[in-house]
């Protein structure tokens, strides 16, 4: 029995308890509470339904509990029910009902966990988006690594997610890129406000490859065509990098073609229209604060040009148009201000607000010997994607980037991802799914396979308690992660379940030695260690880490 079954059990005896008293139990929540108690000896699980709700029908918070203790007690899954305190109630489940959970996994293979409660959502997931002028650095890749499993979450609650890059191919910042490319193809120092790094010559020498008479052309042809296949070679690095690291992407959005294709313009003179934009100082203004902006935002600079939010509102309008109703952007560290400014555009253009979401992400540092590590390299100071994969493999870097909030700075220790111990997150996590496959081959050796048909109800020891009830959060975790826009809570689960598992198997033998033969229990053992097994393979799998068979 899985907690939210539990949950909806209690619930219903709450029902049946306060309507045969002529009671509302329309105040009873949905769904009703169920943790696991501190100490094991409480129980296997506990509510504080009694609690919450007693003052609101007018009984004492400890009558109401036991009155739906006696309703729990006479259900097949529930051994006992006994109040607590000034009115918890600690749950105990019947033998067969906490095996049960066990055939339940077996049975849903990879779709164990799994939810539909974002069903017919379509959501537009905007993550890494970083310029392409050079390597994916630090950041990005932990927007590569936590953008990806957010949107294998949502998909895992039934959303329809479109991942999607946008390419900031419009700006100065081309400009400079474009100039920096002409420099080094000439043997010319990096301009002063130009990009360095090997990368640089490496793209101006393919572009020379690709159009030997480059530098030859006029001045202006000449930055248009650096420009043009310098965006164009630096995008393939990008998504051959992002491919590599386990992250593709539906959608690559160019931010040109909103401004060659008028849909700048188009925005603007919409919102003009609408009395959303109004002049002052020369220039056209977004009443932003009409929609809990801390300001009003210039969207028509005084000398006619768009500032960089026109295209923002361009965008969302894309989005919108394409009948997302949700839009997700995860940002830096130093984008904070446009959570107000985008969500301002979205009512601005006649949607909900709350149809853009965005997620901030903090700085991302590694660490080697303690102390910081700064170069890389291909791209001078910033250290890359590939640096890191590079240093502690694809996994490794995935993993760990995963398993923090996004709101956390995180400091990377490359000496613990590399190594093979349990001080290692990934390492652990991936050690008990090899320890668990392992298992199954040696059972596969005596003629022994895991299956639903055991008798579950022989797995009565506490570890084998604690592994079930381990097992059984899983569906909660992800509906939560998915939720809260939280990948981190699958890793730390993650962790919390091989933990189990191991405490599992230093007390009680799976398999049978030497002669023995194999028992009711064995065959038992065997199907919680697959259904174990099942789990941290579903985890992992929505994390982008493999789940290795042997190490």
């Amino acid at each position: 029995m899985t907690p939210a079954a539990l949950a909806d059990l209690v619930r219903t005896s709450a029902v049946q308890v306060l309507s045969a008293r002529g009671l509302d139990h329309g105040v009873l929540p949905d769904p009703v509470t169920i943790e696991r108690p501190r100490n094991p000896e409480h129980g296997d699980y506990a509510t504080n339904l009694a609690l919450q709700v007693a003052k609101k029908v007018g009984l004492a918070p400890r009558e109401l509990a036991q009155a739906i203790a006696d309703v729990l007690v006479a259900a097949d899954e529930v051994a006992a029910a006994e109040v607590a305190g000034p009115g918890f109630l600690n749950l105990r489940l019947a033998a067969d009902a906490q095996g049960a959970l066990v055939r339940q996994v077996l049975a849903a293979g990879d779709a164990y966990g799994r939810g539909d409660g974002l069903a017919g959502r379509r959501v537009n997931l905007e993550f890494v988006s970083a310029n392409p002028t050079g390597p994916i650095h630090l950041g990005g890749t932990r927007w590569a690594a936590v953008g990806d499993a957010l949107g294998r979450l949502l998909a895992a609650q039934g959303a329809e997610v479109a991942r999607e890059y946008y390419i900031n191919d419009a700006g100065a910042q081309i400009d400079r890129f474009a100039r920096s490319l002409i420099a080094a193809a000439k043997g010319e120092p990096t301009p002063e406000d130009g990009y360095a790094g090997a990368y640089i010559s490496d793209i101006a020498a393919e572009i020379l490859r690709k159009e030997p008479s480059a530098l030859s052309l006029p001045e202006e042809e000449r930055q248009a065509t650096f420009r043009r296949l310098g965006v164009d070679l630096m995008l393939d690095e990008i998504k051959r990098t992002l491919h590599e690291f386990g992250t593709d992407f539906d959608v690559w959005f160019s931010e040109s073609s909103l401004h060659d294709g008028g849909a700048v313009e188009a925005v603007v003179e919409e919102l003009k229209s609408a009395g959303t934009l109004y002049p002052a100082e020369n220039a056209w203004w977004l009443r932003s604060t009409d929609y809990g902006d801390d300001k009003d935002r210039v969207v028509l600079k005084s000398d006619g040009r768009p500032a960089y939010i026109a295209a923002d509102i361009a965008y969302l309008r894309d989005k919108l148009e394409r009948d997302f109703d949700l839009c997700i952007y995860m940002l830096g560290a130093d984008h904070h201000g446009y959570i107000a400014r985008l969500k301002a555009a979205a009512a601005a253009l006649g949607h909900d607000p709350d149809e853009v979401e965005v997620l901030i992400g903090q700085m991302v540092n590694l660490v080697s010997g303690g102390k910081p590590v700064r170069m890389s390299k291909r791209a001078g100071t910033v250290v890359t994607l590939e640096d890191l994969v590079e240093a502690v493999g694809v996994d490794a870097a995935r993993y760990e980037l995963s398993r923090y909030s996004v709101d956390s700075v995180v400091d990377i220790d490359l000496d613990l991802l590399r190594k093979h111990s349990n001080e290692n997150p990934v390492y652990y996590v991936q050690y008990a799914h090899a320890r668990l496959a392992s298992l199954q081959r040696n059972a596969a050796e005596l003629g022994l396979r895991a299956s639903a048909d055991a008798d579950l109800s022989l797995l009565t020891h506490p570890r084998e308690g604690d592994l079930i009830r381990t097992i059984g959060e899983f569906p909660t975790v992800l509906r939560k992660a998915a939720e809260l826009r939280e990948p981190h809570r699958v890793a730390r689960y993650l962790e919390s379940l091989a933990s189990a598992y191991h405490k599992f198997y230093d007390v009680a033998r799976v398999l049978p030695q030497g002669d023995e033969e194999a028992t009711p229990l064995t065959h038992a053992r065997l199907a919680l260690c697959e259904a174990a097994r099942q789990v941290l393979a579903n985890g992992l799998s929505l994390l982008g880490v493999s789940a290795p068979e042997r190490m």
